[in-house]
């Protein structure tokens, strides 16, 4: 069985296209170019599963067509409409990782900063504003966290656990 923290995610699919079964995959991540065996990931009745893909392209920038085994028609690929897509993190190199990561994988991973010490684990990640806020539950209040790379100086993705180099009084605001 697969669990959430050995996926991580990808993209949504969109819509199929054509009448093969491909479907249109929005995604700003390039982990499909570099794989062998390759297969994604997306929770189906509550349930992550593996799907394998046949054949993929890149129609633009941000959208891949990607053809799955076994999804053969315009009406098999309606399943897929809207499913979060996610690819395994053992397929990856730690080091090609962090830029692939959308934000809201790092849902679940502890956050301690290198000053103040453990700050406690990211709850959700708030994209309403111009800048991407991790929300933190720290000692029951909530914390947010500007989501900018350069004041996460380490992540483990093993561990699931971020280092933060915060600036002064932030955590008191």
């Amino acid at each position: 069985m697969i669990r959430e923290e050995e996926v991580f995610k990808i993209g949504q699919f969109a819509k199929p296209h054509g009448i093969k079964g491909e479907l249109s995959l929005v995604t700003n991540s390039d982990v499909l170019e570099d794989a062998e065996d390759l297969y994604i990931v997306c929770e189906m009745d509550g349930i992550l599963v593996p799907f394998f893909v046949e054949d993929f392209r890149y129609k633009t920038d941000t959208v891949v067509l990607v053809k799955l085994e076994d999804v053969n028609s315009e009406e098999d690929a309606r399943m897929f409409v809207g499913k979060e897509v996610f690819y395994p993190l053992d397929a990856v190199d730690e080091e090609d990782l962090v830029g692939d990561m959308t934000w809201d994988s790092f849902i679940g991973y502890t956050v301690t900063d290198v000053c103040k010490g453990y700050l406690g684990e990211i709850t959700d990640v708030d994209e309403t504003t111009i800048n991407v806020l991790l929300r933190v539950d720290h000692k029951g209040e909530e914390l947010l966290i500007p989501a900018v790379e350069e004041l996460i100086p380490e992540a483990d993705h093993e561990a699931r656990s971020l280092t933060v180099s915060l600036p002064e009084g932030l955590i008191e605001l």
